[in-house]
């Protein structure tokens, strides 16, 4: 497979939240995204943004760092965030469900270097970068699946 990439400059905490949203409002049941980054590059904050953006009722969207997962319910499916930071290895993500979610739920993962070689071939990628320590951040996009260039495309622009 090909693979594609794209990069967005956030200059502010609210862009990168408005740029989460947007790519939040093409996504469905199936799709994964895969947040990479190192501790406080904004991962969290991106999937807050996103979460948020899709729950029917406002809720408090906590970071799954101790509980490790967190499911939402949305109006045609569950969204699933996960923080694999804490595992020791692929065979605890077998353990969470995480494999089933991926066919029918909207996953956000949080440190998926913790998949291993469990990695959704079709996942969207999402790095986010802090490399002057402000609030600005290099965001980067790397797919292979086509149907994530039109996505990526409308959340940039």
């Amino acid at each position: 497979m090909t693979q594609n990439s794209a990069a967005f400059t956030s200059t502010s905490p609210d862009e990168t939240a408005q740029l989460a949203i947007r790519l939040g409002a093409n996504l469905r049941a199936g799709d994964t995204l895969l947040l990479e980054g190192e501790i406080g590059a904004g991962k969290s904050h991106f999937a807050r943004a996103l979460i948020q953006s899709l729950l029917p009722e406002p809720e408090d969207v906590p970071s799954p760092t101790f509980t490790i997962v967190q499911v939402y319910d949305l109006h045609d499916c569950e969204l699933w965030h996960a923080d694999l930071y804490r595992l020791g290895g692929p065979d605890q993500v077998i353990e969470l469900g995480l494999l089933d979610a991926f066919d029918g739920a909207i996953c956000l993962i949080e440190w998926p270097d913790r998949l291993d070689d469990l990695r959704p071939s079709e996942a969207l990628t999402i790095r986010l970068d802090d490399p002057e320590k402000t609030d600005r951040r290099e965001i980067c996009f790397t797919w292979s699946k086509s149907r994530w260039t039109d996505c990526v495309a409308e959340a940039v622009a």
